[in-house]
């Protein structure tokens, strides 16, 4: 990757997205940006009631998200390499999910009025797993407002994933199975994953790793 690349992580929940970016990070001495999940005030009471707390979810992160590109617009990208665990774009895949039809519809009138010119990625790293791996490494981070995540949820979510990224061309796609592997603390692992993502180009490309060790 060059100088001043932009590199998005992307998957659904439990992928482990934001570990990787992290890792990502350090490996680049690139800027790290972060969705903040954390710091989303509804989010507890989302998972608690999805019904009742969904559209303030979702209008929080629609917001934070936008403010982040307006702070940070295309041509900032050249002050530095940047890595981040999302997308702009899945914020709609989010909404399609988990709103109903006329909270979605008001959802699609503010994003059109909110959204401006979203910084273009120079890599996407779009990690899947199946949902039996999701829930567990959604257990073992041990977040008390996560706990007992419906597994038919999630698999809304992956399947939102897989129907989004099926059509995504608007940067190179790198596709990861991250089923089998552990980015965040196997070395070996890790290596063989930035062997890939230097020799990704334009287009679309699949790595679909074998475990290299079980350390």
């Amino acid at each position: 990757m060059s100088g001043d690349s932009f590199i998005v992580v992307e998957g659904p929940i439990g992928v482990g997205k934001t570990t990787l970016a992290r890792r990502l990070a350090v490996s680049f001495v690139a800027e790290l940006v972060l969705e903040g999940a954390d710091h989303n005030p509804f989010l507890e009471r989302f998972y608690r009631n999805p019904r009742e707390a969904a559209l303030s979810t979702q209008l929080h992160f629609l917001l934070q998200r936008t403010t982040w590109m307006r702070e940070h617009g295309q041509q900032d990208l050249f002050r530095g390499p940047r890595v981040a665990d999302f997308l702009i774009d899945k914020d709609k895949l989010f909404a399609g999910v988990n709103l109903d039809p006329d909270e979605f519809a008001l959802y699609q009138d503010l994003y059109r009025h909110l959204v401006v010119e979203a910084p273009r990625p120079d890599l996407v790293i779009y990690l899947q797993a199946p949902v039996k791996t999701l829930l567990e490494r959604v257990d073992r981070r041990g977040i008390g407002y996560e706990k007992d995540m419906d597994p038919d949820y999630l698999q809304r979510l992956a399947d939102a994933y897989m129907r989004f990224f099926h059509g995504y061309h608007d940067a190179p796609l790198l596709i990861v199975n991250a089923a089998e592997v552990n980015f965040a603390d196997n070395d070996a692992d890790y290596a063989a994953l930035l062997e890939e993502i230097q020799r990704v180009g334009s287009g679309r490309h699949f790595f679909n790793p074998a475990p290299l060790s079980t350390a």
